[in-house]
């Protein structure tokens, strides 16, 4: 590199700035003091809210939300439902064990625990340990059974997708008194269809095939394909918030491919890209495969969505009031 190279790049760039506090800092003004931060991953904090605005204020833009169920175990759960109240996204994609913890959680509590217990203890207990959240056993399972053996009769005869049962389930909490929690009950009243491929995955999963034994219960997956599909194939832009990997992110990109990929993504993950995991896969693999299109706007943010989205969530509803989702069902 030539000096006077040399020189043309360092006038490109911003200077580091460091971060000023004042009392009664709002969150708002922390993120947008990463914009000049300089690193590591607060800088990439301030790429995704850039990014995740400029999604959302697209008139034209089909917007994906994909999550994994753990997190839905948390007080995080909060976040999701905040964007779904508010129209930022369109279609949802995440696991069997979303529908369990969202059904859970709308009638018994969970509980703040830790990671270092002795899980044989736990066991003796009926307390199940998820990270450092504790479950007890009547307070998921038997609950979920409960309430699936009143919600299946309603589908008995009939053929549903995951995104129909979904919808079901959302109508089914309406008599909740927890129901303004609810992921589903949310989805149902803001009609966004809500996706889950591995549906049989889950206590939900389990309760749709122990009730198949003996009464005509079917769950067709192939035809949330095909709304994937009819979506997709109309869609000008796609953008994409997605929240670790596994299944749910894999559907988000898989089918943005037949439009020649994500215009814009955001994926929050912990996991590291050595062992070759989609989940550890950073955003850029994707253009290799076409999921993602080259010109994208894209950042993978290193860290616990528990903190990243909790900081994102705010700014969003700071600066984006409200949206309205596509007409999708």
């Amino acid at each position: 590199m030539s000096r006077n190279e040399r020189e043309n790049l360092l006038r490109r760039l911003k200077p580091v700035k460091n971060l000023k506090f004042k009392e009664n800092m709002t969150i708002s003004e922390l993120i947008e003091q990463f914009a000049y931060i300089g690193g590591f991953t607060a800088k990439k904090i301030w790429t995704a809210v850039e990014i995740l605005i400029d999604m959302l204020k697209d008139e034209k833009s089909v917007n994906f939300l994909s999550f994994p169920a753990a997190i839905i175990a948390t007080g995080l759960r909060g976040a999701i439902v905040e964007m779904i109240k508010r129209g930022y996204f369109d279609i949802i994609i995440t696991t069997c064990g979303t529908l369990d913890h969202d059904i859970a959680r709308c009638f018994r509590d969970y509980y703040e625990g830790w990671f270092n217990v002795d899980d044989k203890e736990l066991h003796k207990l009926n307390i199940h340990r998820l990270g450092n959240v504790f479950i007890p056993v009547e307070n998921y399972g038997l609950i979920i059974e409960e309430f699936m053996k009143e919600l299946l009769p309603n589908i008995e005869g009939k053929e549903l997708s995951t995104y129909e049962l979904s919808l079901e389930i959302g109508r089914h909490l309406d008599k909740c008194k927890r129901r303004e929690e609810s992921i589903l009950w949310w989805a149902w009243k803001k009609k966004i269809p809500v996706i889950i491929p591995g549906i049989t995955d889950g206590a939900v999963g389990y309760q749709l095939w122990y009730y198949s034994q003996d009464h005509d219960v079917k769950i067709n997956v192939l035809k949330d394909e095909q709304l994937l599909a009819d979506v997709i194939y109309d869609a000008e832009v796609t953008g994409a918030l997605m929240i670790g990997g596994g299944i749910s992110k894999h559907h988000v990109i898989w089918w943005n491919q037949f439009k020649d990929g994500l215009d814009r993504v955001v994926y929050i993950t912990t996991a590291v890209e050595w062992d070759g995991s989609l989940s550890g896969a950073r955003i850029r693999e994707a253009i290799s495969w076409g999921k993602v299109s080259e010109k994208a706007k894209y950042i993978t943010v290193e860290g616990d969505a528990t903190v990243i989205l909790a900081l994102i969530v705010p700014y969003l509803i700071n600066n984006v009031k409200q949206r309205n989702t596509k007409k999708i069902l």
